[in-house]
């Protein structure tokens, strides 16, 4: 007879996701955001921390809940780049803060910029970056000054709440919405009613990680690598309205959103996105930070199944379907002088990498206010853009700007770079980026004044700092992760990973990672000068760099 066995069925192991019944905290995190709702720190930073200075913050707050007020302190100068992973957090900060301005849909009035810039000049040693969020961001801020800061911004119609943190983060939009002639719809009343009603809504405070969303009638906000997305499309029966996508995200698992194949009118986008980060809410995984990402669910879950829970949990009724939006040919940078359906004009200008600063940002907005614009836009690719310019005032501003150190005839170099913060101020970076991004291109546009005429689309180089993919490198030409590298005499020095193909729209997929191939700081621009040289000797007449990437021998990439 054969012995009698007893099968054990094995649980599954929990992802603390709260529709499944998993609501104790699975990680010091969620521990922090059940022990004390993170928006309850505004009140401690005004009455407690600011009277009492750096030393008497509580870490939990000054390592997790002052992110959902738009702070982090930034790295001590001096800790170099190879030490990043194996300091402790208090061996690593200072005693100063980066702090984010939400700038939704990037819209500004030349009265906000203005004010954007003085608090930078007054508060912030003059710093005053455009990040690829269109936010603004500062360094250098005490804790001291931040309730001034705060009542000076709010007083304009502006704010730093859920900047950051495990929440709904900067919602972007396009920086032409309502001007641009061929756009499908414009997004603004969504993303202004969103903000309205969601932001510093404690239901929506407490996410399993960061939440990112895009609204664009004219898909040129990186849509793809969102945590939702609405973009235009026209619908052959009901016209006008949105296409919904989700699950986007970059960072060290890097995964491009899916269509849900659901189409939505402009005044029901509210109701969708509510849905949609409610899902996320209730059924994002909380037990690993590193899976707590919504692209992460999707990824599990498909595209069916998410709009199924969505539709029927949460909105109680069917969407639409829908056909998918429109490829733009080119990527949409907004740079340069371009028409708007009014007749007036546009301008985006490049500063570069989005290096910016108070004085800057003041100079932009009394040139946009001499050529009779009250109104300019931040943009995804850490731009600025003047709306609504007459004809004759285009020479004046763009000098004017120029003059500012904003570019808005700028060379394929400067207004295609990106680069995040670096190991300047983050704490997470391994080497510089700000400033060797503005070396790159200043020696490139001196290297290849002679062929960029060749160039007809500007080929992108992002620089990271560290893995975690804030400028975007692999859904760039050329992208360029920051790490420790050893160089030609066995030195430990700064350098990067190469990612090249990258790209969004028609290109859209990551690009091609030479793995064993690193470049140090030092030989960077020969490298980029190589490889652009090899595609412009390699190419087909039309092809697009990421194409030509794709298919290269790894000889002409390296």
């Amino acid at each position: 007879m054969a012995p009698h066995t007893t099968a054990r069925t094995r649980r599954p192991r929990g992802e603390g996701q709260w529709a499944l019944g998993y609501r104790e905290p699975l990680n010091p995190n969620e521990r922090a955001k059940k022990d004390d709702p993170p928006l309850n720190v505004r009140a401690r930073i005004e009455n407690v921390y600011a009277h009492g200075g750096f030393d008497s913050i509580d870490p939990g707050d000054l390592r997790g809940r002052f992110r959902w007020f738009g702070l982090y302190t930034q790295r001590k100068a001096g800790v170099d780049g190879g030490r990043t992973a194996t300091l402790e957090p208090e061996e690593l900060e200072d005693r100063y803060f980066m702090l984010r301005v939400r700038v939704d849909g990037g819209a500004l009035t030349t009265e906000q910029l203005a004010l954007l810039g003085e608090l930078a000049e007054t508060y912030a040693r003059d710093t005053a970056d455009i990040t690829d969020r269109q936010n603004v961001q500062y360094h250098w801020i005490r804790i001291e000054d931040v309730p001034a800061i705060w009542a000076k911004l709010e007083a304009a119609g502006l704010s730093t709440t859920e900047a950051c943190g495990d929440s709904p983060r900067v919602i972007l939009n396009s920086p032409v919405a309502g001007i641009a002639a061929d756009e499908v719809i414009d997004g603004t009343p969504a993303v202004d009613e969103i903000r309205r009603r969601y932001v510093g809504d404690p239901a929506f405070a407490n996410l399993p990680r960061k939440f990112k969303t895009a609204v664009s009638g004219l898909a040129d906000v990186a849509h793809e690598i969102h945590d939702v997305a609405f973009v235009g499309v026209e619908h052959p029966e009901h016209g006008p309205g949105f296409d919904v996508w989700v699950g986007g995200g970059l960072s060290t698992n890097p995964m491009l959103g899916v269509r849900l194949g659901a189409w939505v009118p402009l005044e029901e986008v509210p109701d969708v996105w509510e849905g949609v980060v409610s899902v996320f809410r209730d059924y994002g995984y909380r037990r690993l930070r590193s899976r707590a990402r919504l692209k992460f669910l999707v990824k599990d879950w498909g595209a069916e199944k998410f709009r199924d829970v969505l539709q029927s949990r949460y909105l109680g009724r069917e969407l639409l379907d829908g056909p998918a939006p429109a490829v733009p040919e080119v990527p949409l940078d907004h740079v340069g002088v371009h028409r708007q359906r009014d007749g007036r004009y546009y301008v985006g200008a490049a500063p570069v990498a989005g290096r910016a600063s108070g004085s800057m940002l003041i100079a932009a907005a009394k040139a946009a206010e001499r050529a009779g614009s009250g109104r300019v836009r931040l943009t995804p690719q850490q731009k600025l853009v003047v709306l609504d310019v007459a004809e004759a005032e285009l020479d004046g501003l763009c000098t004017a700007l120029a003059d500012a150190g904003l570019d808005p005839r700028p060379s394929p170099w400067r207004r295609s770079v990106m680069a995040c913060t670096g190991i300047e101020f983050c704490k997470l970076a391994i080497v510089e980026t700000k400033a060797r991004a503005r070396q790159l291109v200043d020696e490139l546009e001196q290297r290849l004044a002679g062929i960029q005429a060749g160039l007809a689309h500007p080929v992108s180089v992002h620089l990271n700092g560290c893995p975690n993919s804030c400028a975007r490198i692999q859904v760039a030409d050329i992208g360029l992760k920051g790490q420790i590298v050893t160089d030609s005499d066995g030195r430990q020095v700064e350098g990067f990973q190469v990612h090249l193909g990258g790209g969004l729209g028609l290109d859209a997929g990551f690009g091609r990672k030479l793995r064993k191939h690193k470049v140090t700081a030092t030989e960077l621009t020969d490298y980029v000068e190589r490889v652009v040289r090899n595609y412009l000797a390699g190419r087909d007449d039309g092809e697009r760099f990421a194409q030509w990437a794709a298919r290269a021998d790894e000889a002409e990439l390296t």
